[in-house]
Parts: C-alpha cells; structure tokens; sequence
C-alpha cells in the first residue's frame, strides 16, 4: 500500500492530491488561473446608491469615445481668420481659428453638432455623477479604515475633472468662455507678488495672448486625461483589492460581501446601465441645445455677455465672487484684493483642505481609527456627520444661487442689491440652520424606527379592551429598508450623536447564504 502523503523538497508533510489537481497549481503558478476564476466571482452588492461610480465611469468612457472623434475637426490655434461657413449671420466675421473650427464641427460636419452636444453633456453628468458618489460615501461613512486612500483618490478625481471641464469649457474661444478666462487671469492677478508672473506665465504674455487655447487643449487631451485615467484605475484596484462595502443585513459581515457575481450577473446589469447612459447622453444631445457658442459670437476682450452663467461646477466660484463686498486693502504700496483672494483661491483651498482631512479627523474623534469598516452607516445614525454634510450642501446651494443672483432678480424682478444681501446673510446662516434641522430630524428617525420595532405597525384595527378603552392592533413589522435594524436596540444611549453619532451595532456574525 502506497504512503497517503508525500514529502516535499523542503521537509513539509503535504497532502497528495490527483495529478490532475497538481496539474492545475503547476499552471497557476506561472499564469495566475484560479486567480482570475475568483476575480470572475467576486460580489458587488445590489443596491442603486452603489450605481453612482459606474455612472461616472460610463460617462467617462462616453467623454473619451467623443472627445476622440472632435480632435480630428477641432483646431486649437488662436490665429485670427474670417470666417465663411454656412452660418450666415456670422460670415465675414473675424474670429479665432479654434471659434472657426468649431462652427465647422457645428454646421458643416455630419453629426458634428450631435456629438459635441454629447461630449459637453457627458461632461455635465461625469462631473455630477462623481460628485454624487462622493456624497454616497460621505453619508454611509465608507471613507472609514481602511479605504481612506481611496476617498483622497476619489477627491482628487473630483478636482481634477473640475479643471478638466474648465480646460474644454474654454476651448471654443467664443464670448462666454473668454469671459470665463477672463476672471481666471483676474483670480491669478489677485495672489499677493506671484500674481502677475503666474497669470503672465499661463497665457504666455498680455491677456488674453496667443498660447492660452493650445495649452488648454495639450492639459485638455493629453495631461488631466492621462492622471483621471490613472487615478480611476488605481481607484477600481483598491475597491477590488479592499472588497465593496456593503448595508448591514442578514449574513452581511465585516468578512464577506452578499450580491452579484461579477460575471455574469454583475457584467450583465453593468453593460446594461453602460448603453442607457449612452442612449440618454445621445437622447440629451440630439433634443437639449447646450452651449449655443454661435449665439455668443466670438471672444473679444472688450466686450462681456450680460446674464453670462458658467457650467453648474465651477458656479459656485461665481457666486462667492459676487457675495463678497469690495474689500481691498494696501500693502507697501501693493493692492491686495480681498474681494477676489478670499472668494476664489482661500475659500476653495479651505473647503478641499477639510474634505481631504474629515476622514482623519472623525476617526480621531470617534476613536473608530484601529478597526476596520465594510458596513455602511445610514444617514441617520450619524446625526451630527449628516448634518454636517446638510449644512455643506446648502452652503453650496447659496452660493450656487449667487452666481445667478443677476438672472434671478431680472427674471423675478426684484431688487439685486437686496437679493445680494439677503444670499449674504443665507451664507451664514442657512448651513447653521440646516445642520440643526438635520440633526434633530436624524434623531427623530430614530426614535420613531425604535417605537416601530418595539410595539410594531399599526394594522388599522381598533378594539375594546377589558377596563372599556380603545386600543390600536399591531404587527411585527415584516418589511425593513437597507441597513435597517430588525429588532429594538438597546437604549444604552438616550442621546446619540454627541459627536458624529453612534451606529447601530452589526448583526452577530453568521455564515452568509451568498456571496
């Protein structure tokens, strides 16, 4: 009778196994098989809130497709000619060669208009997508240990397409860009003693310069591609290496993920949602016009559009300009414009500076830094983070608002110095508000969701007890949102939330039924 295990070369008692096993860790060994089998089978949880990134992603993959298509139309030279094309009311009118090449993509390439429509709605809907996913990961605390490298990575997504939309948002060089451009060299012009050599620097000389659309174009199709590509990349390693967060529920751990394989179910769903989100960008393009650039004409550095309003991602910039009153102040014989430094270069530093650092911050705060996190917290959990984050959405909101405040009071008729100031004081005092109100709105869920558990859902029966009183029937509750807690909690904590809140504690640890 054979011997039921073998030696190895090193000494060690191995089980002997089928040679066609053997086989197969031999090839494994030098191509990594069993390793993309399990990649195939990785779960990715069923849940909408978790479709955000892949909406980023596919709006992307639209940008790209697109983009590629306008470089071989689109000439980023700022070389004057006259223009001849089939837009009569402006023939014979001086503009740009990059204006020019772009009412040829316009008017006189098939399809020209449709996909530049396309590429500037994907831009749009890539940016909010982004925007929305970081919020989804705010609010269910997936920043936490040990995925904060990939929040950092994600924000730095954010603000590197935010300078991509701004690069190709300039490009066409017509009147509403150039405007744009224009408050750009004046928010370089407002940094104390760097100022004029930074502006100077970026466009090559006096504004508005000959160089400033090429090297937009070179940064818009090369440079911020290349680093969103890279980042995105890294990013999706690290949410396949960190495995995909997930709501708390039956047989959902901390060691396990329960939903749909990647392949094929997950692929399936995927490309899917891949071709709706190209068929309602195409959708989009074809019957909403969007940055009409042959109703602005041409830039000229003497002339401004009245109402002019930039893409929703870079208005909140144009309100805090607006907002602020005319502070200046002078320094050894230099001007330092307040009105432009605070609004436009410290507020934005300040506001990304905090994101960067909250999940560091609230870790320290909660001492939840040494232990991992791969459920999510629900919004009202976290009293006091959801109100934070309230608050930091209206903030923006205002000063999103601001940035129209010419439109709105035009459209409204009502005064514009009074809608300034009353968006002045909204300012201050609008996120103070909203983060109170969230905050007690957060504990009021919870307090009704305890009351729910503990006595159940009323049935809509009213019956007579023993002692002549009435009294309502009620049932065991049976149906339960994402993340929602299945039987009362202890009341060891009458007001959570001191500091960013208190979760509800993880169902026990069982073996899931999925994976």
């Amino acid at each position: 009778m054979r011997a039921a295990q073998s030696r190895s070369a090193s000494g060690n008692d191995v089980q002997d196994r089928p040679r066609g096993e053997r086989l197969a860790d031999a090839a494994d060994a030098r191509l990594p098989i069993l390793e993309g089998g399990r990649l195939l089978r990785k779960s990715f949880p069923d849940h909408w809130s978790f479709l955000l990134g892949e909406l980023a992603l596919y709006s992307l993959i639209v940008l790209v497709l697109t983009g590629v298509w306008l470089t071989f139309f689109f000439h980023p030279e700022m070389r004057e000619v006259v223009y001849a094309g089939r837009y009569v009311p402006l023939r014979g009118v001086r503009m740009s060669e990059a204006f020019n090449s772009t009412l040829h993509i316009s008017f006189d390439v098939r399809g020209g208009l449709l996909v530049r429509q396309m590429h500037h709605w994907a831009a749009l809907v890539f940016i909010a997508a982004i925007g929305l996913h970081m919020l989804r990961i705010f609010f269910t605390g997936a920043f936490r240990k040990p995925r904060e490298a990939n929040w950092i990575i994600g924000l730095t997504l954010f603000v590197i397409a935010l300078a991509e939309g701004f690069a190709g948002y300039s490009l066409p060089d017509d009147l509403l860009s150039g405007t744009g451009l224009r408050i750009a060299q004046g928010i370089m012009m407002s940094i104390p003693l760097v100022g004029t050599y930074a502006s100077m620097f970026v466009f090559g000389g006096e504004f508005p310069g000959h160089d400033i659309v090429p090297r937009l174009y070179g940064m818009h199709i090369l440079l911020l591609p290349g680093l969103l590509i890279g980042l995105l990349t890294l990013h999706l390693i690290l949410v396949f290496y960190l495995k995909h967060t997930q709501w708390r529920g039956p047989g959902r751990t901390n060691r396990n993920v329960v939903g749909k394989p990647l392949f094929p179910q997950f692929a399936a769903s995927s490309s899917g949602l891949f071709f709706t989100v190209f068929g309602v960008l195409a959708l989009l393009a074809g019957i909403a016009q969007i940055n009409p650039v042959w109703v602005y004409g041409p830039y000229r550095p003497d002339q401004a559009s009245t109402g002019s309003q930039p893409d929703w991602y870079v208005g909140f910039l144009e309100g805090a300009l607006r907002l602020v009153p005319p502070w200046e102040t002078n320094l050894f014989g230099h001007t330092v414009m307040w009105n432009v430094l605070l609004p436009a270069v410290v507020l934005p530093t300040l506001l990304f500076l905090a994101l960067y650092l909250y999940p560091f911050v609230e870790q320290r705060l909660t001492g939840e830094g040494q232990q991992e996190h791969h459920l999510c917290d629900r919004p009202r959990e976290r009293p006091v983070r959801t109100g934070l984050g309230v608050a930091g959405i209206t903030y923006y909101g205002v000063l999103l608002l601001a940035g129209g405040n010419d439109v709105v009071a035009q459209t409204f008729r009502i005064s514009l110095n009074a809608l300034t100031w009353i968006l002045r004081v909204a300012l201050v005092l609008a996120p103070v508000i909203a983060f109170m109100l969230t905050r007690r709105l957060c504990h009021a869920l919870l307090a009704a969701e305890q009351e729910r558990l503990e006595e159940g859902e009323e049935t809509g029966e009213v019956r007579q007890n023993l002692h002549g009183g009435y009294e309502s029937g009620h049932r065991r509750p049976e149906e339960f949102k994402p993340g929602a807690p299945r039987t009362p909690l202890p009341a060891t904590d009458p007001h959570p939330g001191s500091r960013t809140g208190t979760p509800s504690p993880p169902p026990p640890e069982q073996a899931p039924r999925s994976r």
